[in-house]
């Protein structure tokens, strides 16, 4: 019997067999592959210099805390701002020489990739509340083009800022020169619509944006809400 023959005769029991092993091999792989869920963290697994001491033994149950401050445009701004929402965070000061601006133009190119996504924001503390007025933070986001929509830079009381900081997205150690004062550190915080911080990253670094993008289409899949 030549093939042509064997294959005519066999026909439909060979498309049945391929169609029922490529299924089958489809199961395996989606069952082998795990599926990718980003860390939850808490103080205790952060470095304890930018903890709070009386949060540096907590292991679980770590949320950000409620906050309320003012944005460029004057507008009262709280944690409530982003329920359902995920967020991107950081700190810094507008007259920062050093790596503020760098942390600002990266954030900016976050803007960008996000900017027609409303499940996305974006926060920055400053922690120069003094100077960095609501009129500073204006001048500071059209110089920039900061989208107000998109990505709120917030001011206020110094104490909570530095709370912020310290208690909730663990971001800046004590100055040890002044106790009363902090030095913020490079990282952007990757924050989930429950208030739990799922990433740290180095907001000098280009390539770290595009890990976020890639972290935050890992979330929308753990929200269905976001599917």
């Amino acid at each position: 019997m030549s093939f042509s023959e064997f294959f005519s005769k066999y026909k439909t029991f060979i498309l049945i067999f391929l169609s029922l092993s490529i299924f089958i091999l489809l199961m395996i792989y989606y069952l082998l592959t795990p599926i990718k869920i980003l860390p939850i963290y808490q103080p205790a697994e952060v470095n304890y210099k930018l903890v709070d001491s009386s949060l540096q033994h907590i292991k679980k149950f770590h949320k950000i805390a409620n906050f309320s401050l003012f944005n460029q445009s004057g507008k009262k701004i709280t944690l409530d701002n982003y329920n359902d929402k995920i967020f991107v965070a950081d700190f810094f000061f507008t007259k920062c020489p050093s790596i503020c601006p760098i942390m600002t133009d990266n954030m900016l190119e976050l803007q960008k990739k996000i900017i027609a996504d409303d499940s996305v924001m974006i926060i920055s503390f400053s922690v120069d509340p003094k100077n960095d007025t609501v009129e500073q933070l204006n001048n500071y986001a059209k110089e920039k083009g900061i989208d107000q929509k998109k990505w709120n830079l917030l001011t206020g009381d110094k104490n909570k800022i530095y709370d912020l900081a310290r208690k909730s997205f663990f971001v800046a150690e004590l100055d040890t020169k002044d106790d009363n004062e902090i030095i913020h550190t490079e990282n952007f915080v990757l924050v989930d619509p429950d208030k739990r911080i799922r990433g740290y990253y180095d907001g000098t670094n280009i390539d770290e944006v595009f890990k976020i993008l890639d972290d935050i289409e890992t979330l929308k899949n753990e929200y269905s809400n976001f599917n």
